[in-house]
């Protein structure tokens, strides 16, 4: 009973959000179209994210050794990220303090989604090397893309309002990731009304977190009434329920840049 009251909450949320998508046509300048189009998904995120993760709009993400990264539609980040720059809603976030990026297409199509893919690849790439360690602490670790990391790994999302035929995506996907290493592919593809695209095991089709080696991609067809809002919010608490970081290092970002100068010492 739960699960079809959750699955009706979802529907009608779905049907909301293409009500809305169908509002922003009438937008006479593509920009303004795509930035509410992004702001649809970061408010459904932000309902279904766990209460230590948030999601940003139209922020750059840089690392302490001064890596950018390219503008993200969306920012899963943890909300003790210090606010750097929050100009006009504009964001700059430090790496370690980031958890996933959400990439949000009006139609998404091969060269959309070679677009996504590159700018996911690139920020996951950028180094988080700037923590504090706790000293008593048991050090923790997170398995994912096939290695063990220190920290938690960046996750990129891909959500479509609409596309190609959902096996042509896939297969634009496949030829993509095929000469990458897991740790550059996506999570996973959303489009609404069709279904996603997840990595799963080939032999028993059970569905994995994130994609490691020898992992198939799945395409999964939603199911009509319940468009892929579900699958979505589940995946998510999945995917971030027990996402962390350790305390952040802003001494590294503030690089050679001098603090003061001393001019007197008192000896006690």
């Amino acid at each position: 009973m739960a699960q079809q009251k959750l699955g009706s909450i979802l529907s009608s949320v779905a049907k909301r959000m293409r009500a809305d998508f169908e509002q922003s046509r009438n937008f006479h300048h593509n920009g303004e179209a795509g930035t509410s189009r992004e702001v649809l998904i970061r408010e459904f995120l932000s309902g279904y994210l766990p209460a230590h993760v948030e999601a940003v709009h139209n922020a750059e993400v840089i690392s302490a050794q001064g890596a950018v990264s390219p503008q993200c539609d969306i920012v899963l980040i943890d909300r003790g990220t210090p606010p750097f720059t929050s100009l006009g809603g504009y964001r700059i976030v430090p790496n370690e303090c980031v958890y996933g990026m959400v990439e949000v297409k009006t139609k998404l199509d091969g060269a959309q989604l070679v677009d996504a893919c590159n700018k996911i690849s690139k920020l996951r790439g950028l180094p988080k090397t700037s923590y504090r360690p706790i000293p008593g602490t048991i050090s923790r670790s997170t398995k994912a893309y096939g290695k063990t990391y220190d920290h938690f790994p960046t996750s990129g999302i891909i959500v479509a309002f609409d596309s190609l035929n959902l096996e042509t995506i896939g297969r634009h996907l496949t030829d993509w990731c095929r000469t990458r290493n897991p740790i550059e592919w996506p999570d996973s593809v959303w489009v609404a009304g069709k279904g996603h695209l997840q990595w799963g095991d080939p032999r028993t089709g059970s569905l994995f977190r994130s994609p490691a080696p020898g992992a198939s991609l799945l395409q999964i067809d939603a199911v009509p009434e319940q468009d892929i809002l579900l699958p979505l919010a589940l995946h998510l608490n999945i995917h971030f329920s027990d996402a962390w970081m350790n305390p952040l290092d802003l001494v590294p970002y503030s690089g050679a840049t001098p603090l003061g100068t001393i001019v007197k010492q008192w000896t006690i």
